[in-house]
């Protein structure tokens, strides 16, 4: 099997070209993108393109593949409509339709988003853009095409996210700053180790007061507060 790949440097496109390169039955891998990878692979092809909205530098290279993993993508954050619909629907649908057209047996499989908005009629942008995207595909004549929508995704094997947002639920990244991820959001029921003493915080029912008043545990944070670290780390960058 010949695999064509964009976004290989992003979180998820990282995941996919080393499941690929890991896979038996997959031949070759090219990867399409701005940058190089920096990986080193028998099986690994690199084109590096630097405007990602026009392929016909590059249609020699991109026939007789068997399937596509498009991860190329961007948060919405801080983003006008424009340029993330430019990102988003524009590059997708430029590396798409050149696709369809030179290798019609192709599988494509493109990363979504969950609440992607398939009417296109919303009040959230990204996921309206999202939508008009996913529909398009869906209407190019390829041989199959799936539609991805994850939510969260915690990244594995030393790979790390270039979004702030994401490297705040990366366990590797918590570990490193000397917390655990799984303190960021409270669990129903959990012990907390404090001042040497094991204490239990449980869900109470409806009238049960016991424990009100207590202190809520300083090492569990609240939404508001993720929020605001993810904020305070973006002004660092």
């Amino acid at each position: 099997m010949k695999v064509l790949l964009f976004g290989a440097t992003g979180m998820v496109g990282q995941g996919v070209l080393r499941e690929c390169l890991l896979d038996p039955d997959v031949d070759l891998v090219q990867t399409v993108g701005r940058t190089s990878t920096g990986t080193q692979h028998a099986k690994l092809r690199e084109v590096v393109l630097g405007d990602m909205s026009s392929y016909a530098a590059i249609e020699s290279q991109l026939s007789g593949f068997d399937a596509c993993f498009f991860c190329l993508g961007i948060s919405s954050v801080g983003m006008d409509e424009a340029d993330y619909a430019r990102i988003t629907f524009d590059i997708t649908m430029a590396a798409a339709e050149t696709l369809s057209r030179l290798s019609a047996g192709l599988t494509f499989i493109y990363v979504s988003g969950a609440g992607t908005d398939s009417t296109e009629r919303g009040r959230v942008t990204w996921a309206r853009i999202k939508g008009r995207t996913e529909n398009a595909l869906l209407r190019l004549p390829f041989k199959a095409a799936y539609m991805f929508r994850p939510g969260i995704i915690q990244p594995l094997h030393g790979i790390r996210s270039k979004t702030a947002a994401y490297r705040t639920f990366d366990s590797d990244a918590a570990m490193d700053r000397g917390r655990r991820a799984d303190q960021l959001v409270p669990r129903r029921s959990r012990f907390i180790e404090r001042r040497g003493e094991s204490r239990q915080f449980r869900h109470r029912q409806p009238g049960d007061v016991s424990g009100c008043g207590r202190r809520r545990e300083r090492n569990v944070l609240r939404p508001r507060e993720i929020k605001e670290r993810v904020r305070d780390e973006r002004r660092v960058e």
